[in-house]
This record gives C-alpha cells, structure tokens and sequence, in this order.
C-alpha cells in the first residue's frame, strides 16, 4: 500500500548535545532506512518528535519537547535507538 509510514526512534549526535527523538520513514520500499533520510538531497533540516535533549557539558539537564529541527550538517553520530 502506497503512503504507509512508520515511526523509527532514532539518536542524532552533535558536538554539544545527544537528541533522541522520532523520525517518519517509509514503512516499505525506497528511503525506509536512517541514512536515506541523513544523505536525502536537498535535507538541510532532520524533523523529529517527541524529542529528548541532553547537553554533553556535565551531563547536563534533560529538556523533554514536542518538535525539534536538527541541522543535518551540525549532526556527527546518528542511530537508531534501541
């Protein structure tokens, strides 16, 4: 079926935090892997939801937000979670 979609909970690293949110992927066919949606061309910005934000700086203070656009050029690790 054409349009399903799928929830995969993913972490994205940069040199000041480690992000853990959820990013929409294809459920099925092309682009349904984490790294077709870090080397889409034209993506200057990765969309996540239900995002957890953790400052590398002393382990610094969990902040908890609906939406977060993360740069893709300031992401240095990203995974899936779990």
């Amino acid at each position: 079926m054409a349009g399903k979609t799928r929830i995969q909970r993913v972490v994205l690293e940069t040199d000041r935090y480690r992000i853990t949110g959820e990013v929409t992927l294809p459920a099925e066919g092309s682009r349904t892997r984490l790294s077709d949606l870090l080397n889409r061309e034209g993506l200057s910005f990765i969309p996540l939801s239900n995002a957890e934000i953790i400052s590398h700086e002393n382990d610094g203070p969990h902040e908890r937000i609906k939406f977060i656009a993360v740069a893709r050029e300031n992401v240095q690790i990203a995974y899936e979670d779990g």
